[in-house]
Parts: C-alpha cells; sequence; structure tokens
C-alpha cells in the first residue's frame, strides 16, 4: 500500500510469511560392492509345529547342481541342539520344497564333551551340540559332495563328512561317517574347501588371520590323529591376532562361503567386525587362481551389513553371516543367516559386482521384485 509523506511516496510492501519448501531426501550412494536384497526375505524361516526346526533356521551351506539350488540350514528347536534340515530352490529366490525331517545330525563323543565348550556354542549361536553352519561344494570332477561344519564334539572343532551327488538329489542320506580335521588344542569355525583342486591338491581354507592360510593335501583322508593346525581361532575364540589397520575390517573372523571360481579370480567372502563389536559384516576379497594366498583385491567396505529389522530381530541381533554362495544366470546369489534365526539372500549382476570390485566403479544393482508362491 501507499503512505503520503508529503512530496514522495513511499512504497511499503506487505510482507507475507514464507511458504516452507519440502527437500526431497537426499538418497544414500550405493556402496561400489554392495549386494541387493530382495522383498520377499528372509527365504526360510523356524518352523513352529516341527519341534526340531521351531526356534532357529540359519546359516545355510549351498550348492548348484541341475541349475537348482540346493540347502542345507543349521537348525535349531526345543532340546537346543543344532541340526541340518534340506530346502531347494528352482530360481534361486524363493524356495520350492523343504523336507520336514532333518538330513544331518552330528553324534558327539559324550565322553569326550566338555561343558565349557556347549556354553561357548550356546552363546555363539544358541545350541548346546550339534552340527552348526554348514559348507557344501563339489570339487571339479568328483561324483562327491564335501560337508565341512562346526562340531560341538570335545571341544569346537571343524567337522568333514561327504555324500554321493546321486544320494543328494535322490534324498538318500548316506552320509560318510565324519571326522574332526582341526587340532583338539584349538577352538576353529569356518574352513572351506575350494571347488578346484588348487595344482593337483585339495586345498582347505583355514584362516584369513592375519594372511590367507590354506593347507594343500592329497586326498581328504583323515584319522584320529590326523588333524590341521591353523592359527585362527584359539582360547575359546579370542581373536589373537593384531587387528587389522586402514580399514573396516578391524577383527576379521573367517571365511564364509566356499570361494567361487570367476574370470577375476576366486572370490571370497569373510565375516568381520569394526570397533562396533557384535555387528557382524561382511566382505570380499578376490584371490589368484593359481596360488589363492595372495590377494588381488578386496571390497573397501561391507558388501552386506546388518540394517534390516529381520537382521536385528533375532536370537542375536546385529548379524549377518555368509555360508553359500553360487553363481546363477549371471548373477551373483548369496546365501546368509539373519540375526542367528533365518536365512536371506542377497544378490548382484556377477560381471558388475567384479568389476567394481576390481576397479571400484559402481555396478548397477536393482531390486528384484518376487511373486507370492
Amino acid at each position: 500500500m501507499a503512505v503520503k509523506t508529503g512530496k514522495t511516496k513511499r512504497v511499503v510492501k506487505k510482507r507475507t510469511a514464507k511458504k516452507s519448501v519440502k527437500r526431497k531426501p537426499v538418497a544414500k550412494k550405493r556402496r561400489p560392492t554392495a549386494l541387493s536384497r530382495p522383498e520377499k526375505n528372509p527365504i526360510i524361516s523356524p518352523r513352529p509345529d516341527h519341534d526340531w526346526e521351531a526356534w532357529q533356521t540359519f546359516n545355510p551351506g549351498v550348492i548348484l547342481l541341475d541349475d537348482r539350488v540346493h540347502f542345507l540350514y543349521r537348525a535349531l528347536g526345543s532340546d537346543g541342539v543344532s541340526r541340518l534340515g534340506y530346502a531347494v530352490s528352482d530360481d534361486g529366490f524363493n524356495i520350492s520344497k523343504r523336507l520336514s525331517y532333518p538330513v544331518y545330525e552330528h553324534q558327539e563323543n559324550k565322553k569326550q564333551a566338555e561343558h565349557i565348550f556347549r556354553i561357548f556354542s550356546y552363546f555363539s549361536g544358541g545350541s548346546w551340540g550339534g552340527a552348526e553352519d554348514p559348507r557344501l561344494v563339489q570339487v571339479e570332477g568328483e561324483d562327491i559332495i564335501y560337508l565341512t561344519y562346526t562340531a560341538c564334539d570335545n571341544g569346537l572343532r571343524v567337522g568333514l563328512s561327504a555324500i554321493k551327488v546321486a544320494d543328494f538329489l535322490n534324498k538318500k542320506w548316506h552320509w560318510k561317517e565324519p571326522v574332526l580335521i582341526s587340532s583338539p588344542q584349538e577352538v576353529n569355525k569356518n574352513w572351506v574347501i575350494f571347488p578346484e583342486k588348487i595344482n593337483g591338491r585339495y586345498a582347505i581354507l583355514h584362516s584369513l588371520k592375519p594372511t590367507v592360510q590354506i593347507e594343500y593335501l592329497d586326498n581328504l583322508n583323515f584319522d584320529n590323529d590326523d588333524y590341521i593346525k591353523s592359527s585362527d581361532y584359539t582360547h575359546l575364540g579370542c581373536y589373537g591376532t593384531k587387528p587389522r589397520k586402514n580399514g573396516w575390517d578391524k577383527w576379521v573372523r573367517g571365511a564364509g562361503a566356499p570361494p567361487l571360481k570367476t574370470r577375476a579370480g576366486w572370490l571370497l567372502f569373510y565375516h568381520a567386525m569394526d570397533n562396533d563389536w557384535g555387528k557382524y559384516k561382511v566382505g570380499a576379497l578376490l584371490l589368484d587362481l593359481k596360488d589363492p594366498t595372495k590377494i588381488l583385491a578386496r571390497a573397501k567396505e561391507p558388501i552386506l551389513e546388518p540394517d534390516k529389522d529381520y537382521e536385528n530381530n533375532g536370537f542375536k541381533s546385529g548379524i549377518v553371516f555368509v555360508s553359500g554362495a553360487v553363481i546363477k544366470d549371471e548373477k551373483l546369489l548369496v546365501y546368509y543367516g539373519c540375526s542367528d534365526s533365518y536365512v536371506g539372500v542377497a544378490y548382484a549382476n556377477l560381471e558388475e559386482f567384479l568389476t567394481a570390485l576390481e576397479k571400484d566403479t559402481e555396478p548397477k544393482l536393482k531390486l528384484k521384485r518376487l511373486g507370492k508362491k
């Protein structure tokens, strides 16, 4: 409005309240090697009507046979014993069939079982014994599937068993008598067998601390007095090594899934923690094909970390534990335990993931929409 002031006029502008502008939230930039999760996750959960798997179903070993993904997952029920259940997926994302009974049980030597290791086993995953955290691998050219797992038997040791591929596919569970292949003086977990012989010998990766450590063997026949010495876990799981410098993975725990052979090298996932104790995260390495003790590349940041509800609301919050991975239809499919209670899957385009791991560029990872079963 105009105000009279003699010879001149002064225009006074009417003040109006400023409109609040809603700013769109800034999307968090995806990490170069981060994996995507499908909307329909987790893919395996406890079943209350089956007592042996009513409480927890997690940490699966997986294997790709006849273009289908087969699972042996760790399960716990009311008796607190870890057993292995079976499931299969046609597409890698949806469970097509799941058996109602356990397919593998570890019979411990009760005369040698020690109470202190039962307590340690409980706090590490909720069980009082049995077969924990399976890994499955078929060595190239063989008709046998090897199973490594943590056995609560005369301590916490690495167990080894095997089954013929035909028996596995036909669900005839004729497992070879298991043997304990780690030292009785050590606490060991997370040992994995390479799916191919290295320089004509079997290769078992048993430690990543402080370097990649592999045992090369002419055969996988162990007896009661034959085992592998490792610098991995000692003294009830204490770290025993200094933290890694200049990285998020200050406290490396061990290998995840058995290595996958790719054009860029052996792709290996591993578990580690920063100084935020209690939160497991997953890292990735590329190892030389001929000498897998040589690290060719390492993801600068975790490829998977617990930031979903189902990864933080279970028996043990903040845990993502990779124990199986396959390459199917040009996709990298990674299977993991969520909060020690469920089985989840995460994925990426394989070539884009490898390129990101090699060059630290950003792959295009998309969220997959899944239909209902």
